[in-house]
């Protein structure tokens, strides 16, 4: 439980998990949202999987990930309130126009 809450308790990381809810995303997608540097993704995803909130695969080159499908069965009320609270961020809609730019531009030229 420890690992959850520090793992929630910076905000780069819930702008990722707010990414997250809908699409899966590989590290240059998330780093073109968020215009954040690639080495600071990679430790919040980094935070964020040891946590057990993400999961991540490996297409071609690139690492994808998504929200654990365990981590939503097994804490089901927390990623209720997550869920909800995630799209209550201030960064949320500027977040959300930017991801949705970078699936439809198809920034990694990957087909999915």
């Amino acid at each position: 439980m420890v690992e959850i809450f520090k793992a929630l308790a910076e905000e780069s990381r819930l702008r990722i998990l707010s990414l997250l809810l809908e699409n899966d995303m590989c590290v240059c997608e998330i780093e073109n949202c968020l215009k954040l540097k690639q080495s600071n993704i990679s430790r919040h995803l980094a935070a964020l999987k040891n946590s057990g909130l993400l999961d991540s695969y490996k297409q071609a080159q690139w690492v994808y990930y998504k929200i654990n499908e365990d981590f939503i069965h097994k804490h089901q009320h927390l990623w209720l309130y997550l869920e909800e609270k995630l799209k209550e961020l201030p960064s949320f809609q500027e977040d959300y126009k930017r991801m949705q730019k970078c699936k439809f531009e198809n920034i990694c030229n990957v087909t999915i």
